[in-house]
């Protein structure tokens, strides 16, 4: 390893110019980093540590560009190349992950067919050779059966496999920068530990640099060596990691830690911002008439419940089956035999690796898939018809989704998304639909006066507090929770956490929290629920499970969280 730096970024200024005038993005970032080096970029969204990221590699398009600085790779000024250039670089020598995988993989390609132009793209490679390389790439980041995953499109695979699809991408011709940005965000605990080892041992191997972008403090403490935090623009802390985040000097770093769950005793409002819990008028549940529950009976049941996958083959393959010269697919089981009670009011947390199952069993409760065999009850009564079409039969249980962006429709204002359901199912009249969305609107937080925007003019945590007015102007009883904070960063996550459990006193709404961030679900959850292949392989107390578990896979999954410093805690 040479003393001299492999990357000199200095006085980076990236702008953007905008209606309402120039936005400096990057504002005068500076740093350097030597082979084998991993460096955190830490901060809020908007902070600019993505723009960071794009700007080294060249990805600043109009109405934006590098206004002044320079990035210096292995001694060669990056900035002002013209683009073929800068094409001969990337994926060679300077790689980079993205945080969604889904907009950067091609949903009408084969993973085998992406990876094959991506070797592609700097050298010319035989079919059977790109296929024995995909097969490979696939395997190094733990895919399960690698060989039959090269086939299937990206719709086919989970949000964790799609983004290890996009890090295997990344590491195909071994570049000698690799810069991350978000790339575990979607990822659960194990997974995620198994790619940071991938990563850790790469950098070991190859003297590879790696810029690691995250939200997550306690990855970034598991993987860099180096710290930098940024706030408007600009770094406003760097050091060794151990010393930025055991000895913060910087207001702003010492906000960010105190806004984790982890600092916090479980059920406590956490801090963010200048250190005071979300503040927000309490919110008051309209009245409105309900069906009697059915007496004596529980209060949510799910009882041996499974759901079943059967592929649907196409015209080619439907053909081949009939004639007998293809095998059919086998059907996926989802969830198996699964039984769950929840009592009123109580927060009952879904964990496991992506794939177990959690998602798709919430689906269920929440009535948006039948189970294939099983019953789910809500205050006795089935939450969703028999028959061959079943249909949705109450309205007091509604589900908060992981992507805000996805399921809002872009081309409603707010008003429209919020009132929409409330207004089919004769919950409010048109005459007083304005004045019921301003109330819900009020109650999560948001200014009464954002109602006639478009989801795109919100950042990424008002979006999601839009998107629980939404579920709650159904006024729901039971809510689905979704990973309603995996995509946020810890501020945010931080004022959704309060503010899900100020909802949950004032209305007494009873919770299924589904998360893979295992410290988020034992703060707000009473009892934790643990999946694993579709079956539920521990239950308990949160308390309990997490201090004393009893099963294996938990025992993998506990230790595979990562932590801070033990003095960032103290």
């Amino acid at each position: 390893m040479t003393d001299a730096p492999l990357l000199e970024v200095s006085d980076l200024t990236t702008q953007f110019f905008t209606r309402a005038g120039v936005v400096r993005a990057v504002d005068g970032v500076s740093f350097s980093l030597r082979r084998g080096e991993v460096m955190g970029l830490v901060g809020e969204s908007g902070s600019g540590k993505s723009v960071t990221g794009f700007s080294i590699i060249g990805l600043i398009d109009p109405p934006g560009r590098v206004a002044a600085g320079s990035v210096r790779l292995e001694g060669h000024e990056l900035v002002g190349l013209p683009p073929d250039e800068l094409r001969k670089l990337r994926g060679r020598v300077v790689s980079m992950v993205f945080q969604d995988p889904l907009m950067t993989l091609n949903p009408v390609l084969t993973i085998g067919e992406q990876i094959r132009l991506a070797l592609e793209a700097h050298r010319p490679v035989s079919a059977a050779e790109a296929r024995r390389r995909a097969v490979a790439g696939l395997a190094q980041v733990r895919i399960p059966r690698p060989d039959a995953t090269v086939d299937f499109y990206p719709h086919q695979l989970s949000g964790g496999m799609r983004q290890r699809v996009a890090i295997a991408i990344a590491l195909l011709h071994r570049p000698k920068l690799i810069i991350c940005d978000e790339p575990t965000t979607a990822l659960d605990v194990s997974i995620q530990a198994e790619i940071l080892a991938e990563m850790k041992e790469l950098v070991a191997e190859l003297g590879t640099a790696l810029i690691w972008i995250s939200h997550d403090l306690a990855t970034v403490a598991s993987i860099a060596q180096h710290v930098a935090v940024m706030r408007l623009g600009k770094i406003v802390e760097a050091g060794p990691t151990l010393d930025v985040l055991t000895r913060p000097q910087h207001a702003y770093t010492r906000a960010l830690l105190d806004a984790l769950p982890s600092r916090a005793r479980p059920g406590e409002f956490l801090l963010r911002g200048g250190g005071v819990p979300d503040a927000t008028p309490p919110a008051r549940r309209p009245a409105a008439a309900a069906a009697a529950p059915v007496p004596g009976a529980p209060y949510f049941v799910a009882d041996r419940v499974s759901k079943r996958f059967e592929p649907r083959p196409g015209a080619l393959r439907g053909l081949g089956q009939r004639l007998g010269l293809v095998q059919p697919q086998p059907a996926v089981m989802a969830v198996d035999e699964v039984s769950l009670t929840i009592p009123r009011g109580e927060a009952l947390g879904l964990v496991g690796e992506s794939g177990s199952g959690k998602s798709t069993l919430g689906r269920m409760a929440a009535g948006i898939y039948a189970p294939s065999s099983g019953t789910i009850r809500f205050e006795g009564r089935p939450v969703m018809s028999d028959g061959p079409e079943p249909k949705k039969l109450t309205t007091r249980v509604q589900t908060i989704f992981q992507d805000p962006f996805a399921s809002l429709d872009p081309r409603m204002r707010v008003s429209a998304c919020i009132a929409e359901g409330p207004l089919a199912h004769g919950l409010v009249d048109r005459a007083g639909s304005a004045a019921y969305v301003r109330d819900w609107l009020a109650a999560v937080g948001l200014d009464p006066a954002f109602a006639e925007r478009y989801p795109h003019q919100f950042s990424g945590g008002q979006r999601q507090r839009v998107a629980i007015a939404r579920a709650l102007a159904m006024q729901p009883d039971l809510v689905v929770c979704d990973e309603p904070v995996a995509s946020l960063d810890v501020s945010i996550q931080a004022q959704i956490i309060n503010l899900l459990m100020r909802l949950r006193a004032e209305l007494g709404l009873t919770l299924i929290f589904i998360s893979h961030d295992l410290s988020v679900v034992r703060h707000l959850c009473d009892r934790v629920a643990v999946m694993y292949r579709g079956r539920i392989v521990e239950e308990g107390a949160a308390g309990a499970v997490y201090d004393n578990p009893q099963h294996d896979y938990t025992k993998r999954l506990l230790a595979a969280v990562p932590v801070l410093p033990e003095a960032a805690t103290s």
